[in-house]
């Protein structure tokens, strides 16, 4: 199971209620995918202060020992190599975890390499206007006295993190650590939403299912694909938190901290629970329409089929009567070719012979059909 650096932190005054101290606040200009810097904001921290905000990643290194006890936090936003590089020879960071950082499409995990811990986090955001979910990637680095922070993507919204830890300075003197566990809790509030969105799509597709809207499979085929990549984002991050608690007694790390850390983790496995239950739901929901769409196609084909019963029933009568008519047809005809040599042209009773076959060949016609219920 991953442990978490070899660093006690030093005690400090404690402030129920951080996570919720200010409300998130939207994301900031700087932090937008389109743009192209990469170092979104450095900064040196002494006791829970900003003491320094460097223009450039030297100067942050530079910054950062002058003086023993101060922390840098760095956020990065799809950085070069050259800028992962400078900063792994800064503060030795392994090459895979430097790799992994680089290349994104990570799965969420925490990894530890000497006194650094690696960890990935799959952030994600509801978009209202496409109605679907759109995720990020997260990989920080913690050190004894450095955090790090590389984003692939918009969420989360980092800035907003930083500002409420500046806003608490008694916390973020705890070190990197408290840091961690804000991103940490801000990944994992960010999922609220999407539940909600998610849930409301689930609600649309129920009415969609039972209103026999063609268009509903696909739907469900596409919100079913982002709650695998939702539940990728979920299952892990909770084996993950039950790592670093399972490492409080070992590394003393604050109390207060340790039931920040259990109420995001509370919150986590809420959330993995949801989301369960929502793929779950949508195979059910999947099924259902499945067999409305059967249902549907079993009362068309129903309807072809009575269809063409009643159109074969329409022919028998036709053919029915039109073979009772061709019969007396067939003997006059045969009886108005006058040739001479006719035997019964010249018979007394030819006239009424000729009229008695015809009535008895449709009355016997008539009688076969009617009792094969032709007519």
């Amino acid at each position: 199971m991953p442990e978490r650096p070899d660093r006690r932190p030093p005690p400090s005054p404690k402030r129920p209620g951080w996570r919720h101290a200010t409300p998130p606040p939207a994301e900031t200009p700087a932090e937008t995918p389109g743009d192209h810097r990469s170092v979104i904001d450095s900064a040196v921290y002494r006791q829970g202060r900003r003491v320094a905000t460097p223009a450039t990643l030297a100067e942050t290194f530079r910054r950062l020992r002058e003086q023993p006890g101060r922390m840098a936090w760095i956020g990065l936003h799809r950085p070069t190599e050259t800028e992962l590089l400078s900063l792994a020879e800064e503060f030795n960071l392994h090459e895979l975890a430097v790799e992994d950082a680089l290349e994104a499409h990570q799965r969420p995990k925490l990894e530890r390499y000497g006194d650094t811990l690696f960890v990935v986090l799959r952030a994600a955001r509801y978009l209202d206007a496409p109605e679907e979910v759109e995720f990020s990637e997260l990989h920080i680095f913690v050190g004894p006295d450095f955090l790090i922070t590389v984003r692939h993507g918009a969420a989360p919204d980092l800035p907003a993190v930083r500002r409420r830890m500046e806003e608490t300075p008694e916390l973020l003197s705890l070190g990197p650590e408290a840091a961690l566990y804000a991103i940490l809790d801000a990944v994992v509030d960010g999922y609220a939403p999407v539940v909600e969105g998610v849930q409301n799509d689930m609600d649309e597709i129920e009415t969609e299912v039972f209103r026999g809207d063609p268009e509903v499979s696909r739907r469900i085929y596409e919100l079913s694909r982002e709650m695998v990549e939702f539940q990728r984002a979920t299952r892990p991050l909770v084996a993950m938190l039950h790592g670093l608690m399972a490492g409080f007694a070992k590394y003393g790390t604050d109390e207060e901290l340790q039931r920040y850390l259990r109420d995001v983790a509370d919150h986590v496995t809420h959330t993995s629970e949801r989301v369960d239950g929502f793929r779950q739901a949508l195979t059910e929901i999947l099924t259902v329409n499945a067999t409305l769409v059967s249902q549907q196609q079993n009362a068309e084909m129903r309807a072809l089929a009575e269809a063409g019963f009643e159109q074969n029933e329409e022919i028998k009568k036709i053919s029915a009567w039109a073979a009772i008519l061709f019969a007396p047809t067939l003997v006059g005809t045969i009886y108005g070719m006058n040739f001479e040599n006719m035997p019964e042209l010249k018979w007394a009773g030819g006239y009424p012979f000729a009229i008695l076959l015809m009535a008895v060949v449709c009355t016997s016609l008539y009688v076969i059909f009617k009792k094969r219920d032709w007519l």
